[in-house]
C-alpha cells in the first residue's frame, strides 16, 4: 500500500466522523447529546470524538516527531488513559481540533515518499510509518463507531427515532 492510498483511507474515515457530528444537530440540544454517557463513568460522545483528535496530536507531535503536543491540555483530557470529565467541548471546538490535528498529521505524511513506508521515525517508535497510518485509520474508525453506538443509545434512551 502507498502513502496516498493510506491517506485516502484517513480522509474517508474523517468524512464519516464529520457526518456523525453534523447529524447531532438533528437531535436537539447538541451540548446535551455530546455530554451524554451510556452508563456511569463511561465516556461521553464528545470524549470519543476529541480522543481521535488528541491521538493525532500526540502521535504526530510527540511519538513521531519527538516534541510536545500542540494542545497539551486537550491531550491530557482526551488522549488514551484519560478519564472523561464534565467539561463538554462544543461542536465547533471538536471540529476545529479534529481539523487542525488532521492537517498536522497530513503535513507530515504527505511530504514522505513510499520508500519510507517500512521505516520507523525513531528508534523508540513501535511501528513503521506505514503501520502508523494503518493504526490511526483503525483508531478513528474504532472511536467513531463507539460514538455512533453512543448516539444510538442516546436516541433510544430519549425516544428519538
Amino acid at each position: 500500500m502507498s502513502f496516498p492510498a493510506l491517506i485516502e483511507t484517513l480522509n474517508w474515515n474523517r468524512q464519516k466522523t464529520l457526518a456523525l457530528i453534523d447529524g447531532l444537530a438533528k437531535l436537539g440540544d447538541v451540548q446535551k447529546v455530546l455530554g451524554w454517557r451510556p452508563g456511569p463513568n463511561r465516556a461521553h460522545i464528545a470524549w470519543q470524538l476529541m480522543h481521535v483528535a488528541a491521538t493525532d496530536d500526540r502521535h504526530v507531535h510527540v511519538r513521531i516527531l519527538g516534541g510536545q503536543p500542540q494542545d497539551a491540555e486537550y491531550v491530557r483530557r482526551f488522549a488514551g488513559g484519560s478519564t472523561p470529565d464534565e467539561e463538554i467541548p462544543t461542536v465547533d471546538d471538536i471540529k476545529r481540533y479534529l481539523d487542525l490535528q488532521r492537517k498536522e498529521l497530513l503535513a507530515y505524511f504527505t511530504q514522505l515518499d513510499d520508500s519510507k513506508l517500512n521505516t520507523k521515525p525513531n528508534e523508540q517508535a513501535p511501528w513503521t510509518l506505514g503501520e502508523w497510518l494503518r493504526v490511526l485509520a483503525w483508531h478513528e474508525a474504532h472511536h467513531q463507531g463507539q460514538a455512533h453506538l453512543t448516539v444510538n443509545l442516546y436516541k433510544e434512551a430519549h425516544g428519538i427515532k
